[in-house]
């Protein structure tokens, strides 16, 4: 297991650029031991109370050091204290937030005047074709994914979750809705030619339902399969992958380990940093994601990317962005998309589905804000994934306090905010969820 530097957390708290030394946290539990070394079995120092006011002044691990009153470091889990948003009063402290990072830059550099993707960005990009063919040509398969993840000491784990898609087959023998539809409609025709109101009604019936047979599994994972290129394309078109070959190799290899351990590991995983400062992720339907410049350069662990990419992860895994994409067509249509209005060419009926929908949409279905529970759901994905794949689910809670630590206003988030709960909200749930069972994998380093 790779060990990791100490990652110094500091604000500023003056008008000027000199940075402090510590950031304020408040006990969150009944009670809190404070231990002399960021291990369980080192001696206690100190019990605090809730409520208790404290003074972070760095982060091993998933372990926040303290300043105690007599001058010694003590140390807490990185869920024992919350941290408070930098609000708007502490000005430039939201962005002089030191984290030494795995990234090699060590360090948030970009702050003043960062615009993130927006929703004319995704409208409007073209499609970008040699960004898309340099982003799938870092993805790596299972195993080589399984090597790395031994090279880390990383053993998968089996962990339930409830909360999780089964995984789905396709059943060859299905037909396609068009064919079921046409059946539908051929009886509802021909008790229509029967005469008499019942012959009719039921023709009528008939008619009405063939437009809303619902797709097979094998369309819908076709589509879903075929919509991830199409609009990761035109992600890439807004913004393009991150020249950081080192980077690109290492979400790929975290990403297809996390992704390994889920009830879809079938799909074509493929990750990617995109070039921007802002911090922001993105899961395009069928196993493309992408993370932002700004979100990698934050993480210091191998376990804090994972927890980042498990979130989007569980967002494929569950077809939550497709979901929405198909209930957008039912909407808009009263059915599921009429095959007969697209324009096949040479296309497979799903190519031909996203493409169509590409063109009409862009790739604005990264900024619709999911339903909050899908969110939730998301963040207990990655706990679970995080536990199956040898990890710490406190990798996800770190990961959240840091994005506080950036504060309610600061630039580099505000896409972020635009289509998630708040970040307290979403630590909430956490604590009121609780670990159950996976608080025994709490305890890894």
């Amino acid at each position: 297991m790779r060990v990791f530097p100490i990652v110094a957390i500091a604000l500023t708290l003056a008008a000027s650029c000199v940075r402090a030394a510590e950031l304020s946290a408040v006990v969150h539990r009944p009670s809190v031991d404070v231990h002399a070394q960021p291990v369980f079995d080192s001696p206690t120092l100190a019990t605090l109370q809730r409520d208790a006011r404290v003074s972070i002044s760095s982060q091993q691990g998933l372990w926040y050091e303290l300043q105690m009153p007599a001058g010694k470091p003590g140390y807490v889990r990185v869920n024992d204290v919350r941290l408070a948003y930098a609000g708007a009063e502490a000005g430039e402290a939201n962005v002089h937030v030191l984290m030494s990072g795995k990234a090699g830059v060590g360090r948030i550099t970009e702050t003043a005047g960062v615009r993130g993707i927006d929703e004319s960005d995704l409208k409007s990009s073209a499609f970008d074709t040699a960004q898309l063919d340099a982003m799938t040509a870092q993805r790596v398969d299972g195993p080589v994914a399984a090597g790395y993840a031994q090279e880390q000491g990383w053993e998968a784990t089996q962990v339930d979750f409830a909360g999780e898609a089964e995984a789905r087959r396709a059943d060859p023998a299905e037909q396609p809705a068009a064919a079921r539809a046409e059946t539908v409609k051929a009886v509802g025709g021909l008790l229509g030619s029967l005469g008499g109101g019942l012959g009719s009604g039921l023709g009528s019936m008939l008619g009405g339902a063939s437009r809303l047979v619902p797709k097979s599994e094998g369309e819908l994972a076709g589509e879903e399969l075929a919509l991830g290129p199409e609009i990761t394309g035109r992600i890439l078109g807004a913004r393009p992958l991150w020249d950081d070959a080192a980077a690109q190799r290492r979400v790929n290899l975290v990403g297809r380990w996390v992704a390994s351990q889920t009830s879809r590991p079938e799909l074509p995983w493929t990750f990617g940093v995109i070039d921007t400062p802002e911090v922001n992720a993105f899961a395009a339907p069928g196993g493309y994601i992408l993370v932002t410049r700004g979100l990698y350069q934050l993480l210091s662990s191998d376990s804090e990317l994972a927890a980042a990419l498990g979130h989007e992860i569980s967002h494929c895994v569950q077809r939550d962005h497709y979901n929405v994409i198909r209930k957008q067509e039912l909407a808009s249509s009263g059915k599921e998309l009429a095959m007969s209005k697209v324009e096949l060419g040479n296309s497979s009926p799903a190519a031909a589905y996203a493409r169509n929908y590409v063109e009409t949409h862009g790739a604005t279905i990264m900024m619709s804000a999911l339903d909050r529970e899908a969110e939730y759901r998301a963040d207990e994905g990655a706990e679970h994934y995080l536990a199956r794949a040898g990890m710490n689910p406190l990798a996800l809670y770190s990961l959240l306090q840091k994005l506080t630590a950036l504060g309610s206003d600061s630039a580099m988030l505000a896409q972020l905010y635009k289509t998630h709960p708040p970040l307290d909200e979403r630590i909430d749930r956490i604590d009121q969820r609780g670990f159950g069972a996976l608080q025994q994998y709490t305890m890894r380093e």
